[in-house]
């Protein structure tokens, strides 16, 4: 896993914010580690977003975890 950037973060939130048609997300950087942003809706943590370029290729991967609880 390699370190995001801050004009990752910009860039994926404006296609999250695209995709979902929701301008209620927002990344934000993580201040312990350097290889994922935490994703919010409308003010609430739903997930982080991972950068990942091995393999020679880049790409991001979107976790979000759904507690039995919640449903």
């Amino acid at each position: 896993m390699a370190d995001i950037k801050a004009e990752e973060i910009s860039r994926l939130q404006a296609y999250l914010q695209n995709k979902f048609k929701n301008n209620g997300f927002a990344l934000k950087l993580r201040d312990k580690t350097k290889d994922s942003a935490e994703v919010l809706l409308n003010g609430e943590f739903i997930g982080l977003i991972y950068k990942d370029d091995e393999d020679g290729g880049l790409s991001f991967d979107f976790n979000m975890a759904i507690l039995e609880e919640d449903l």
